[in-house]
Parts: structure tokens; sequence; C-alpha cells
């Protein structure tokens, strides 16, 4: 038997192939996903990615301003999604400036942020 696949608006991150496009995913990208959106799943790396999406690179010390949180919190936030590839940074003397160098994360930060309101509305 067939399964009906419906329509979503196509939002794909450059060079890659629409979700309805792609084959099943199977185990080992379904856990690797789930490792992703673990990282994600934190209110303060949230935060933290919402404000570079708005400024594109901050200091430590400028996102924990932002965020009213310690400049060491912080950094170690960081660390989590610099080894995940979403952040990469450069030094500029004793600063260490972020910026997210995976923009497909963007889009599902604007995503989440939508289907959240939605939901909300839908209450």
């Amino acid at each position: 038997m067939a399964v009906k696949q419906r329509r979503l608006p196509v939002l794909t991150c450059p060079g890659k192939p629409t979700l309805q496009a792609r084959s099943l995913i199977g185990p080992a990208q379904a856990a690797e996903l789930m490792g992703l959106f673990k990282v994600l799943a934190n209110d303060t790396r949230l935060r933290m990615l919402h404000a570079l999406a708005r400024a594109d690179e901050l200091s430590v010390t400028q996102l924990a301003d932002a965020l009213g949180m310690k400049p060491q919190a912080v950094s170690n936030q960081l660390g989590r999604l610099v080894d995940r590839g979403i952040l990469g940074f450069r030094r500029n003397g004793i600063n260490v400036y972020y910026r997210i160098v995976d923009r497909c994360v963007v889009t599902l930060l604007d995503q989440g942020l939508c289907l959240a309101e939605d939901a909300r509305g839908r209450r």
C-alpha cells in the first residue's frame, strides 16, 4: 500500500534535496539527527544561536552580556555548538568571536519558532 504524501512548503538548505525527495532515514541517520536535536534542545544554546543569527558574529563577552550570563558559562555552551560544527570562531587578541557556520541551523531555528508560535495559537 502506497503512503500518501502531503504537500508541505519546500524549505531546504542550499544544495540539499527536499525532505520529501529523500529516502526514508535509517537508524544511523535517525540517531545522528537525534544527537543534533539534543544539542539544540537547550534554552541557553537556542538563545545564543538566535543572538548570533541576528548579529553575524559576537564575542564571548558580548554573548554573556546579551544573555545575562557569566562568560565561562557561555563559553562552555559555545563549545558544544562548535563540536557539532554549527559554530566557528576566530581569535583576536584575548577575545574569541563566534559565528554560525552551518546556515541550515538558522532555517531550523526559524522554522522551530514558527512551529512553536503556530502550536501556541492552536491551543
